[in-house]
């Protein structure tokens, strides 16, 4: 690991960024790659679960909510249930 001038401690390829001070476009990325959220929805009449990357991005839209975290996991990342 290496430290920049400012003292924080990262990889040669990591974005070092002191998390008291993020921009709103760090705050933005936060997470994006690590998190999705599972939210049930109304669609058509009927209960569905909807995924979306920790950015908000829509990724997809299952009729179950097992399936749902299955398929977050499945894509090595982890659920955030949101009500």
């Amino acid at each position: 690991m290496s430290t920049n001038s400012s003292g924080n401690v990262g990889g040669p390829t990591a974005e070092s960024f002191d998390i008291r001070h993020l921009s709103s476009e760090q705050l933005a990325r936060l997470g994006v790659e690590q998190i999705a959220y599972v939210k049930a929805v109304m669609m058509n009449g009927m209960v569905a679960y909807a995924i979306h990357a920790a950015d908000g991005t829509p990724m997809a839209m299952v009729g179950d909510r097992d399936v749902a975290i299955a398929a977050v996991h499945q894509h090595e990342m982890l659920a955030s249930l949101v009500h």
